[in-house]
C-alpha cells in the first residue's frame, strides 16, 4: 500500500491524564494552561499534529475539569504556527451550518492547519441530560453522515440548498471559505460497519483505535476496498499509548506502574462504563486485552525498548497508518523522551523532511 510519510501527533489533556487518574508523578490538570503549554512543547519538538476530544461534561466523573475543545482549538490556532489542530465534534451538539462557519473561522486563524474529527457520540449523559436525547447506536451514525454532507459542502464553500431527514438548508453560503485549500480536513473516528461507510463515503482520514498489527491491517484492507468516487484514496491514522525506554526491561517496569496505577479507577471506569452505549466498537475492543490508555492504548504494542517501538511504528506504517495520534504519562516528560529518542529512529529511515510531510498532510 502507497502511504503517506509519518506523522506524529499528540493527544491533548483536556480531561486530565490518559493512563491512571492517581499517579503522584502526574496531578489531574485539564487546564487551558496546561494544554497550551503542552502544545506549544510539541510543536517545538517536531510533532506534526494535535487532537483535542470534545466533551461537554468530563466523561470518566462529571465533577471533574474538562477543557471546551472548540475554543481551545481557536486560541491554538493563532499561538501555533506548524503543527496541525484537530477538534472532535459530536453532530447532535452543533447545527451544521454553525459547525461550518467556526470550522472555517479557525481554518483561517491557523493558516490551513485545522481539521475535525467526527465522532458520533458514545457518552450517554452528556447528550440526555441537555434534553437532546441518545439515539441508537445506527441511528446516531446516520444522523452524523446527513450532517457531515452539510458540513463538508459549506465548508466548501458551496451555496447550500439541502432538505433531508434532519437538516433543511435554503440557499446557504458562508464566507469567508479556506483561503489555503478547498476545506478543512475531516478525520472519521469508528470502527462499526455504519462508522465504515461514513468514513469511506465522507472522510478524508480515518483513526482507528489502538489494537495489534493484524487487526489494523484488516481494519484497513476493508475499510480502503470501499467506493469512494471521485475522492483521493482514505488515508489511516491510529492511537496508541507509548511506553518506551532504553531496554524492554524497563519499558516493562514503566507499564506494570501504570497498570498497577490504573487499577485503581475502577470506580470510575464502572461509571464509564455505565454511561456507555454498549454498541460501541471502541469499548468491546477495549475489553480484549489488558492495557492503559484510552482508545485503545497499549493494545496497539508500543511498549518496549526504543529500538522496538520503532520498529512497530514501521510496521504500522507499512500496513497503512500515517499518523500516529499519541498518549503519554506522565505526558511532558515522555512527550520529550519520544521525541528524542524515538521520532529520531523512525525519521532516519524516511525520504522527507517536515516541511513536505505537513504540505503532503494538509493536501
Amino acid at each position: 500500500m502507497a502511504t503517506a510519510p509519518i506523522r506524529f501527533g499528540i493527544w491533548a489533556l483536556v480531561h486530565g491524564p490518559r493512563a491512571a487518574h492517581q499517579d503522584p508523578e502526574e496531578p489531574y490538570d485539564a487546564s487551558w494552561e496546561r494544554n497550551r503549554a503542552l502544545i506549544l512543547a510539541a510543536e517545538e519538538l517536531g510533532y506534526d499534529s494535535t487532537l483535542i476530544a470534545q466533551h461537554t461534561i468530563n466523561p470518566h466523573q462529571e465533577d471533574l475539569d474538562q477543557l471546551e475543545a472548540w475554543s481551545a482549538a481557536a486560541a491554538i490556532a493563532a499561538l501555533t504556527k506548524r503543527i496541525e489542530i484537530i477538534a472532535a465534534i459530536k453532530p447532535y451538539l452543533y447545527h451544521p451550518v454553525v459547525l461550518a462557519k467556526l470550522a472555517l473561522g479557525i481554518e483561517n486563524i491557523s493558516r490551513g492547519r485545522f481539521a475535525i474529527n467526527l465522532v458520533n457520540a458514545w457518552n450517554r449523559p452528556e447528550l440526555e441530560k441537555a434534553g437532546i436525547g441518545f439515539p441508537e447506536h445506527d441511528a446516531r451514525y446516520a444522523y452524523g453522515r446527513e450532517w457531515v454532507s452539510v458540513v463538508s459542502r459549506l465548508m466548501e464553500g458551496e451555496r447550500l440548498t439541502y432538505a433531508g431527514e434532519h437538516f433543511n438548508v435554503t440557499d446557504y453560503a458562508l464566507r469567508p471559505t479556506s483561503v489555503y485549500r478547498k476545506r478543512p480536513a475531516i478525520y472519521v473516528g469508528g470502527e462499526s460497519e455504519p462508522a465504515r461507510d461514513l468514513v469511506a463515503g465522507h472522510g478524508d482520514v480515518w483513526f482507528i483505535n489502538g489494537q495489534p498489527l493484524e487487526d489494523v491491517a484488516g481494519l484497513i484492507a476493508d475499510v480502503a476496498a470501499r467506493p469512494r468516487g471521485a475522492a483521493p484514496p482514505l488515508r489511516f491514522g491510529l492511537s496508541a499509548f507509548v511506553v518506551a525506554r532504553e531496554t524492554r526491561e524497563q519499558a516493562q517496569a514503566a507499564y506494570e506502574r501504570l497498570l498497577s496505577l490504573a487499577a485503581k479507577d475502577s470506580p470510575m471506569r464502572a461509571i464509564q462504563k455505565q454511561n456507555t452505549d454498549p454498541k460501541v466498537v471502541m469499548m468491546q475492543t477495549m475489553q480484549k486485552t489488558p492495557r492503559v490508555g484510552s482508545n485503545g492504548g497499549t493494545a496497539a504494542g508500543l511498549v518496549g525498548s526504543y529500538d522496538e517501538v520503532a520498529a512497530r511504528i514501521e510496521a504500522f506504517h507499512a500496513a497503512g497508518i500515517e499518523l500516529f495520534m499519541l498518549q503519554f504519562q506522565p505526558f511532558e516528560a515522555e512527550m520529550r523522551r519520544f521525541a528524542l529518542e524515538v521520532i529520531p529512529r523512525v525519521r532516519a529511515k524516511q525520504p522527507t523532511g517536515p516541511a513536505e510531510r505537513l504540505a503532503r498532510s494538509l493536501g
